[in-house]
């Protein structure tokens, strides 16, 4: 059996309860050594094979897996954030379908959560946003036209933007292009939730100079919105005293 493990943001404890038991448990581990904190490594038994993946091919990944189930024992393939934003998971288990491996997969905390964690940011306010985008710049791997950056920013929602920050200047010009005012709320976060976590609110126009000024160059995820601001907002229907529930009735 093969579990896809959300490693979670970054602080250890972040990790989920069923994420740290399936680590303990596990007799080959194969996790992401590029971005997965190893102080998670710390969960695996002493008797555990741990392979990082930063250094290995698919095929590698594979053939570990391969010869693990051949041994009957069970992997944790332990990726950063929650598997299923931009884990490459898809192309691991389609591998294993036909191999006709069992595996299933445990989510993990992405990690634009721990960047709104760390600004107490929430990303739907009513009135100002109802919507969460989840996307990235376009790099070395493709983005689908419909879905380029300026595309999404006609929508004016929140947004959280991965793998983009080497990308900076470009990001700005087709965030504004797509119809973002220049000094709509934005903030970049360094290692979100990481212990040296790095976190500045600014502005799109401000999105470079600030980067630049703090040495921010990859691993940060950025937000654009004007949720970051968080004014001029309506308050939760949810909670008010007119409003009726199936678990309370409106305050007359």
């Amino acid at each position: 059996m093969v579990n896809f493990v959300g490693a979670g943001t970054g602080a250890v404890d972040l990790i989920t309860v069923r994420g740290m038991k399936l680590l303990e448990q596990a007799d080959v581990i194969i996790y992401a050594g590029s971005l997965v904190n190893p102080e998670l490594l710390e969960y695996a038994r002493k008797d555990a094979e741990i392979f990082n993946s930063a250094y290995m091919t698919l095929n590698e990944v594979i053939s570990v897996i391969k010869k693990a189930e051949s041994q009957g024992k069970n992997t944790v393939r332990l990726h950063t954030g929650d598997p299923s934003i931009y884990g490459a998971i898809r192309e691991q288990m389609d591998i294993l379908d036909e191999l006709k491996i069992d595996y299933k997969t445990c989510p993990g905390v992405s990690a634009c959560f721990g960047a709104a964690a760390s600004l107490d940011l929430e990303f739907t306010l009513p009135e100002l946003s109802q919507t969460l985008i989840i996307t990235r710049m376009e790099g070395r791997t493709a983005v689908p036209k419909k879905e380029a950056i300026e595309k999404l920013a006609v929508h004016q929602a929140s947004m959280a933007i991965y793998l983009s920050t080497g990308l900076i200047d470009k990001l700005v010009e087709k965030l504004i292009q797509g119809g973002y005012k220049k000094d709509t709320p934005a903030a970049i976060i360094y290692k979100a939730t990481w212990p040296d976590e790095k976190s500045f609110v600014c502005t799109i126009e401000t999105l470079k100079e600030t980067a630049n000024k703090n040495g921010i160059t990859k691993t940060a995820v950025i937000l654009v919105g004007d949720v970051i601001a968080h004014k001029k907002y309506s308050k939760s229907k949810l909670y008010a005293p007119d409003f009726s529930t199936e678990f309370r009735s409106a305050i007359e």
